[in-house]
């Protein structure tokens, strides 16, 4: 079974990254975790590559291949993101890579520091009997999501970007009828308060 793991990013541009983040840590300080974050992302799937032979493509936003290929290197396929917001990038990043026969594709951002290739393991092992698997973000997003085909009805209707997205994404797969397995809550690092997670702050 062709599985693949696409990882949602930016090239981290000054003043354009994390701009959540830059009250606190500045625009240059903003982009500097962005690009830690991302690496450290990065060597998880590599690792996960490593043990499972799980293709990796990065669908990134500014910047273009080339310096998103110098940044992260090659072996991973790279494609621009898709315009529109979050739910319609990924839907169209999820068809693009169904319409290619694979059968199973996780999708995560690059924001999550405790996600590991452990983990990102079991979501595959999870889609190898559920329709979808869902890792929960503490701020009431999430930041895994993986399918087994795609399922355009997940991507419509979310108030992206907000405390409900989690609720409201649960609420449709049950309403399809979806068999669903759940990963281990974490923290995501988008707003001033989660940068204690990383050590900053009390």
């Amino acid at each position: 079974m062709a599985e693949t793991l696409i990882i949602f990013t930016r090239y981290p541009e000054v003043g354009k990254t994390k701009t959540r983040l830059i009250p606190a840590l500045g625009a240059e300080g903003a982009a500097q975790l962005h690009r830690q974050l991302a690496e450290k992302t990065l060597i998880q799937a590599r690792e996960l590559q490593t043990n499972r032979g799980t293709d990796i493509e990065v669908h990134f936003t500014g910047g273009d291949r080339l310096l998103m290929q110098n940044w992260l290197g090659s072996g991973i396929a790279y494609q621009k993101q898709e315009e529109g917001n979050l739910g319609e990038r990924m839907a169209a990043a999820f068809q693009m890579v169904f319409n290619r026969g694979d059968r199973a594709i996780v999708t995560i951002g690059t924001d999550c520091p405790q996600l590991n290739a452990p983990l990102l393991a079991q979501a595959f092992e999870k889609l190898t009997a559920n329709q979808v698997v869902l890792g929960a973000a503490l701020d009431g997003g999430y930041y895994l999501i993986g399918l087994q085909r795609f399922i355009p009805e997940l991507f419509i209707g979310i108030n992206w970007s907000t405390e409900e997205v989690w609720q409201q994404t649960m609420t449709i797969v049950r309403h399809l009828n979806l068999s669903f397995a759940c990963l281990p809550p974490l923290a995501d690092i988008d707003r001033p308060e989660d940068l204690k997670l990383l050590g900053f702050g009390c």
